[in-house]
């Protein structure tokens, strides 16, 4: 997967901040960080034009599946082979920190692959999305909501398109439609007992955004 470059809209600026307590995720394969890691920082991603975003057009496979080795065997061994979107992405773990990862959303499922290692991270059933968060800003993050499992929080450039994917692969599957959250300040389970913040604020030369732990009450 040489072919994996890293988003140019992110810039991560830490901010002293306690580190979180460990915990186990739910669903047993959450990823973690053995290095300390600040749990808040500043995240500044350029302006991206709505009207590019609107009618950029969705060609869905952007990494060539079929012709990768690693994720087709991934797929066949779930027993998929129906993609409908397929790009790299940014992934924020539970310390804050962001990995490389390539995701594939199928008619069935979503996957997690760390194009570095060749790994599947994980694997998330479009039966067990609850919920999509976004912003009502032109940022690049994007939170899925698992209430059976853990959230996920990403990042990519091709947002707006993710979500609809993921919207109408669950509704042509199911009875239901999963709701899109759009808010300016959203939370998400990032691991098990470790709830996050994530606030979006437009400024000059683009968009800050804050992520923080929830304080217990």
């Amino acid at each position: 997967m040489d072919q994996f470059r890293p988003l140019r809209r992110i810039q991560v600026e830490p901010e002293p901040a306690q580190p979180a307590p460990p915990a186990a995720g739910a669903g047993g394969d959450a990823e973690r960080d053995e290095s300390p890691a600040p749990a808040a920082g500043l995240l500044m991603g350029a302006k991206v034009r709505r009207r590019a975003a609107v009618y950029r057009d969705c060609k869905g496979d952007y990494i060539g599946v079929p012709n990768d080795p690693c994720l087709t065997k991934i797929l066949s061994k779930q027993g998929d082979n129906k993609v409908l979107f397929a790009d790299k992405v940014l992934k924020f773990t539970q310390s804050g920190k962001m990995k490389r990862r390539i995701l594939v959303i199928t008619d069935f499922a979503l996957y997690l692959v760390d194009p570095d290692a060749d790994i599947l991270k994980r694997r998330i059933a479009l039966a067990a999305v609850d919920k999509l968060c976004i912003s009502n800003l032109s940022d690049n993050l994007f939170a899925i909501i698992v209430p059976t499992e853990y959230d996920c929080l990403m990042a990519s450039t091709r947002k707006k398109e993710i979500v609809n994917v993921i919207v109408k692969a669950i509704k042509s599957t199911s009875e239901y439609e999963p709701e899109v959250a759009s808010s300016n300040r959203f939370e998400y389970l990032a691991a098990a007992e470790v709830i996050k913040v994530v606030e979006f604020e437009d400024v000059d030369g683009g968009i800050k955004t804050r992520i923080t732990n929830k304080e217990k009450s």
